[in-house]
């Protein structure tokens, strides 16, 4: 066996996920890191489930700052900071058992999931899923700015991603709007708008810069969860609900003629 053969055997072997914890937390040596980083290239279970992971963590550790800054100093609070010898996981778990979310479980609760075969959802609807399950639940701090402060929200989430940011309306679905925040996106800031209705179910359009892509609108299922997703003009728009997957795609058809796409090309 030559070396190039003996290298493509090493690459072809799977990644253990203390590894793939170690690197998407930083925390490997240079070397290793780069060897990782290489498998991903070829490895699109283990790049998924990467790219999840940090889409999770960034999520958590916002949750958890905002959980951290509204104690006073005198009550302390326990956050998740540079993992030792937790495993991953753990360390994650650990912080939604602080922050009292209700969701204290697994990474892999989070993580989307999609056919074999099927073509692998974008990254930016693998984090607006994620952000939907981290944030829809939450009760006391759903969002970062409130509806009654609409305006204000708008201009400072187009500030922030650089481009115009729009709220659709959904009150002809029985949906009003309760806010939104900003979230870490794959290469720069994220927008995450939320709506509910008076049964309390909850809905999430997720905004946030991407390179081009003609393809049509795509949908990425998770147990119950489904995210309809799309790209308009370097911006990608994700909705994500609970809801029965007829009515959130009609939704997701209006919405994404609203902000200006061709839902024609779904059909």
């Amino acid at each position: 066996m030559t070396r190039d053969q003996d290298d493509d055997c090493e690459d072809s072997m799977p990644i253990d996920l203390t590894t793939l914890g170690a690197f998407v937390d930083n925390e490997l040596p240079a070397a290793q890191s780069a060897q990782v980083r290489a498998h991903l290239e070829h490895d699109g279970e283990a790049r998924a489930r990467a790219q999840s992971w940090q889409a999770l963590t960034g999520a958590l550790r916002t949750l958890c700052e905002a959980h951290e800054h509204e104690h006073s100093p005198t009550s302390p609070v326990i956050v998740v900071r540079k993992r030792s010898s937790m495993p991953h996981r753990m360390a994650l778990a650990a912080c939604w058992a602080v922050v009292g979310a209700g969701l204290g479980v697994a990474l892999g609760t989070f993580a989307p999931r999609w056919l074999p075969g099927s073509a692998e959802p974008a990254a930016f609807a693998r984090r607006a899923d994620i952000a939907y399950a981290v944030y829809a639940p939450e009760e006391r701090h759903p969002v970062e700015v409130a509806a009654s402060e609409e305006s204000h929200l708008r201009a400072w989430l187009s500030k922030r991603l650089e481009r115009p940011v729009s709220i659709p309306s959904l009150s002809e679905y029985g949906y009003t709007l309760v806010g939104g925040r900003l979230l870490p996106g794959e290469t720069g800031p994220a927008a995450q708008i939320m709506y509910e209705n008076a049964d309390g179910a909850r809905l999430t359009l997720y905004v946030t810069n991407t390179p081009p892509n003609e393809a049509a609108v795509q949908l990425l299922r998770d147990g119950n969860r489904r995210t309809f997703y799309w790209v308009i003009d370097r911006t990608g728009y994700a909705l994500s609900g609970s809801i029965a997957e007829p009515k959130l795609r009609a939704i997701a058809v209006d919405m994404c003629s609203e902000l200006g796409g061709r839902p024609d090309a779904w059909k």
